[in-house]
């Protein structure tokens, strides 16, 4: 396969463009990524958003944000201290750009540097023992002595320890909600601290306190950024195990500390061993033996400057969608239902070309019918909007 050719640095206009595409009604990061590859620019993509959400059904107009809407959104990143990285800017760190659902932006207060050396995420238990918080400092300044960024989010219990024990070497706090906004709020030290000795990172806008729903989102990016994940401490049904199925579906490494089966936080890391779903570790040096032995360039997947990272690249001009009729439409939405399907059975079941499918998905979820779910599912939406 050809090299991809280095990308010109992004104008100001594009980069404005990418944050009102992003913050477009409709457009998830998996869309906002496709709409790349077809029209390569977001003031492109943008101009035909209207046409493709009026064939996808979409009666209204889509809430699209301005262009001093978008200025006003950079202005608001820069008084929280922070600055704000598209998806194609040099920095953005290739790792995870190459992830299905990347963030098209970012807000990031610190060293953006961090984001694209070496990592390992560390989560686990909120509600941690004290033996496993302490484990959990311990295998992070063992990491950071032997040269990775700990990644992890802030949360109570095991992340706290993970960024404690990484301050001195490193660590990146991945927020749920918006960069200025600490969560919990006991923790706003602890994330002033890592701010100034590591990174902070939130892709939601700035002022966004954090719902239950961006807390996967936010996982995906811990996941994302990081070579492998270990997880200390995980109820069978603990939000702490997202990140570990987010870096399976990634083809990222899992690892998990084994507990006592009479001790219910440790239920999820012993059914992740069991179902060989993740590696069993006792020290950080089970974990860095896997690390070590990875191909050179994937421990150290950098930033080069001006490569369009994270966006399907294709040889020659960008493509664009094909046409498509109402029963080729109808074909792709009555095979689905409100249970997430993979989108290569439902090319499979439709019998349609994979161009034509993403096609009918794309202008299907810009006029909000269908909904995108990690492990690049699809699902019917049960109440889309007139």
């Amino acid at each position: 396969m050809p090299a991809i050719p280095p990308e010109p640095p992004l104008s100001d206009t594009e980069r404005l463009d990418r944050l009102r595409l992003i913050r477009t009604e409709n457009v998830g990061p998996v869309t906002f990524r496709h709409l790349l590859a077809r029209y390569r620019t977001a003031t492109d993509a943008l101009q035909a958003l209207p046409g493709r959400a009026r064939r996808g059904g979409r009666r209204r107009p889509l809430a699209v944000p301005t262009t001093a809407e978008a200025e006003r959104e950079v202005a608001a990143v820069r008084r929280a201290g922070a600055a704000l990285m598209v998806i194609g800017d040099p920095g953005y760190p290739v790792r995870l750009a190459a992830i299905d659902d990347a963030p098209a932006c970012l807000s990031v207060i610190g060293d953006p540097a961090l984001l694209g050396v070496p990592a390992v995420a560390l989560v686990g238990a909120r509600n941690a023992s004290v033996n496993g918080c302490r484990l959990a400092t311990l295998l992070a300044r063992a990491f950071g002595v032997a040269g990775y960024t700990v990644v992890s989010g802030l949360a109570r219990g095991i992340d706290a320890a993970a960024h404690e024990g990484a301050l001195a070497t490193g660590t990146v706090a991945v927020l749920a909600g918006g960069i200025d906004v600490a969560y919990p709020p006991e923790h706003t030290d602890l994330l002033r601290r890592v701010a100034d000795s590591g990174a902070v990172v939130a892709e939601m806008p700035v002022g966004t306190v954090p719902q239950a729903r961006h807390f996967p989102a936010r996982n995906r990016i811990i996941a994302g950024l990081s070579l492998g994940t270990v997880v200390v401490e995980a109820a069978r049904r603990s939000g702490s195990l997202i990140p570990a199925r987010r870096a399976l579906d990634q083809g990222r490494e899992v690892f998990a500390v084994p507990g006592s089966p009479l001790d219910p936080r440790s239920a999820g890391c012993n059914a992740l061993i069991q179902d060989g779903a993740a590696l069993l570790i006792q020290d950080a040096d089970d974990v860095l033996v896997v690390l070590r032995a990875m191909p050179e360039q994937v421990r150290n997947a950098g930033t080069p400057a001006g490569v369009l990272a994270g966006v399907l690249h294709e040889d020659g001009p960008g493509w664009r969608p094909l046409d498509t009729d109402d029963s080729t439409r109808g074909r792709v939405l009555d095979a689905l239902g409100p249970e997430p399907l993979p989108v290569d059975e439902l090319i499979r079941g439709c019998q349609l070309s994979a161009p034509i499918v993403a096609t009918v998905l794309l202008e299907a979820e810009l006029a909000g019918q269908v909904d995108r779910y990690p492990g690049n599912q699809v699902a019917r939406r049960l109440d889309p909007p007139a």
